[in-house]
């Protein structure tokens, strides 16, 4: 560590959270202890913290007051974090219609997010400093397991409205200070990624920050630029956001001469999921608590995909209770070699609209339907679109290679999965937009997968 870098991670970091009244060093600490207990030791811990949780709330939240009464919980008696399958999964509509009934009584100051929306419509909440200090903390010490800090030069490809339009003079004092850069990850014109290349080479930051498709972008234009990136002294590239697919994680890695360290969070469910050097996705557990369920609301086995549900902590002045994240994933139910009692989170496979549905009623990922357009020639980018059990588009932005025996090949490996009676539909367009939030998603689909009672099966 640089001596510039110990300042910035022992005086300045902690100067700027204490001023904004957070507790985040403190919790660092804790969480670089706690991390190392035994299994049995964290559950006991979260187990207490849950009960403590679930009372503040139920005394607080009106919303649970009402919940609690109705179903005649009693917070006292929980001694396992089990107790939550009593409780029902709180869905983004739930909060939607209770949004000021979810604020506690005697709560702290509570700043306004809201999602991106990409899978619908965008869902407004509150958060209060407890809830910031813990996502910090957690997100700090997964840093620190690459052998990097608060304070090594950063290159972050990002692009959340609200971060992008946040650069006001305070914002850019602290980043500067702190030696972190900002590049907005919905731009990515060719002449863009001609400049992005150059500010990494000019920057050599110790880490890289983003979005996978971003980075896996940047990397391969690097490539086809013939630009040498694999001796600025990158350390680590942290991505997190979207799905990481293995041939990103390989060009990203290949170009940049560095580890790819997947993240797994959102801005409404938290920091949950960080992966460590030995390659586990490590659960940020001493604050959230993560299940796997069923489309039935049941508990998934270890081992087993389910919608991800999460209970955060650290947010009594806005509660996220069995929160529904619209993720699929697989629990692990065996330790990591790395040594830290964390629980393990396998997979992440994607969101619910990252699959599709053929119309037998079969449910499979979209990389089944990916590996088809990537692998062809002359693709520059592309996104599939499902449109209804009938109908899928693809849009294709298309090189000089890309001919009618592939647009065939498209109609043809599509129809053997999702069925021959549905109308496939290539459209040859100009550009594909990221996110309004800044991602980009290969597959979108407006078929329910998961919560709408029918009975499907899995590829």
């Amino acid at each position: 560590m640089s001596l510039y870098t110990a300042l910035c991670s022992n005086f300045f970091f902690p100067l700027h959270e204490r001023l904004k009244g957070h507790d985040s060093v403190a919790l660092r600490k804790h969480l670089e202890e706690s991390q190392w207990w035994p299994a049995e030791q964290l559950e006991t811990y979260r187990a207490k913290r849950l009960q403590q949780f679930l009372v503040d709330i139920g005394q607080r939240v009106p919303y649970y007051q009402q919940l609690f009464k109705q179903l005649n919980f009693v917070p006292n008696t929980v001694r396992s974090t089990a107790a939550l399958q009593l409780l029902p999964l709180l869905a983004k509509s739930d909060i939607r219609k209770n949004v000021d009934k979810l604020k506690a009584e005697g709560h702290g100051p509570l700043t306004r997010y809201n999602t991106g929306g990409s899978s619908g419509e965008p869902l407004i909440f509150y958060m209060g400093k407890g809830r910031k200090s813990h996502d910090v903390a957690a997100k700090w010490r997964a840093t620190r397991w690459w052998g990097v800090d608060i304070g090594d030069p950063e290159l972050v490809v990002w692009g959340s409205p609200m971060e992008i339009g946040a650069q006001d003079r305070v914002r850019r004092l602290r980043d500067a200070l702190l030696r972190s850069r900002l590049l907005p990850a919905f731009e990515m014109s060719p002449q863009n990624l001609d400049r992005f290349v150059e500010t990494i080479r000019v920057t050599r930051p110790t880490m890289l920050f983003g979005y996978p498709s971003s980075l896996s972008l940047i990397a391969q234009h690097a490539r086809h630029k013939s630009v040498a990136m694999n001796s600025l002294g990158i350390k680590v590239a942290f991505v997190t956001s979207e799905k990481l697919y293995e041939e990103q994680r390989a060009i990203i890695s290949e170009v940049f001469a560095c580890p790819v360290a997947n993240g797994y969070g959102a801005r409404d469910a938290g920091f949950i999921a960080h992966q460590c050097p030995e390659g586990s996705l490590h659960i940020s557990a001493e604050d959230i608590i993560v299940e796997t369920v069923r489309p039935d609301g049941s508990p998934a086995a270890a081992g087993e995909a389910g919608e991800i549900v999460v209970t955060h902590m650290a947010t009594v002045d806005f509660p996220f209770v069995r929160y529904r994240t619209g993720d699929i994933g697989v629990l692990d139910d065996k330790p990591c070699a790395c040594g830290r009692g964390l629980p393990v989170l396998k997979e992440v496979q994607g969101r619910t609209t990252d699959f599709v549905v053929a119309r037998d009623g079969t449910i499979m990922h979209g990389l089944a339907l990916i590996y088809t357009v990537r692998d062809l020639p002359g693709v520059e980018r592309f996104k599939i679109e499902q449109l209804s059990l009938d109908q899928t588009i693809v849009k294709v932005v298309a090189g000089p290679a890309f001919g009618a025996a592939a647009e065939a090949r498209i109609i043809r490996d599509f129809k053997a999965r999702l069925g021959e009676a549905v109308d496939i539909r290539v459209e040859r367009v100009r550009d594909i937009a990221n996110e309004s939030s800044g991602k980009f998603r290969y597959v979108v689909s407006q078929v329910r997968v998961f919560g709408n009672g029918k009975e499907v099966k899995s590829a």
